[in-house]
């Protein structure tokens, strides 16, 4: 069963070397270890490539835009810069100048007496809103809450006045 040994071959072989014809295990660790290694590595070159954007998630909408764009170009300049960049707008909070601009332009329309704008003809059309009382105009408004005295019945001379 066993062939016998060349005589210039030593007798005690290491164990990585195969017989002629059977697998090399070896090999096919190795295949499989650097397959593994590869794609780890991808995994955490991209997990770090985000790192600015995951950062910049829980801010400001064009914060994490800004940052987006940044990783972006590192990622495919490959240059560092733009990573360090990203990152380091990430990590500081800018502040919110659009909420109280926003605030401001109402309140000097308000003002100035400009109506104010009205809503886009998309939102008004899906959802149309009942109109409060509050809001609703004389003729929208019920008999019933009318003041005692002013209804049709005290002005067509059913109260005694004369």
């Amino acid at each position: 069963m066993s062939e016998p040994i060349h005589p210039a071959a030593i007798h005690h072989l290491p164990p990585f070397v195969t017989a002629p014809g059977e697998t090399d295990v070896l090999l096919v660790a190795m295949a499989i270890f650097l397959l593994v290694a590869v794609v780890g590595i991808g995994v955490f070159y991209f997990k770090l490539h985000a790192l600015p954007e995951q950062m910049a998630h829980r801010g400001q909408k064009i914060q994490f835009e800004i940052v987006a764009v940044l990783a972006l170009l590192a990622l495919f300049t490959h240059n560092h810069a733009f990573w360090v960049a990203g990152l380091l707008l990430a990590l500081v909070p800018l502040p919110d100048f659009t909420t109280p601009l926003s605030s401001i332009a109402a309140s000097l329309e308000r003002i100035a007496g400009k109506p104010e704008a009205a809503p886009s003809p998309s939102k008004s059309a899906a959802a149309p809103t009942a109109a409060t009382p509050a809001e609703a105009s004389p003729s929208q408004t019920p008999a019933a809450s009318a003041p005692a005295g002013s209804g049709p019945s005290s002005q067509a001379g059913g109260g005694g006045h004369a």
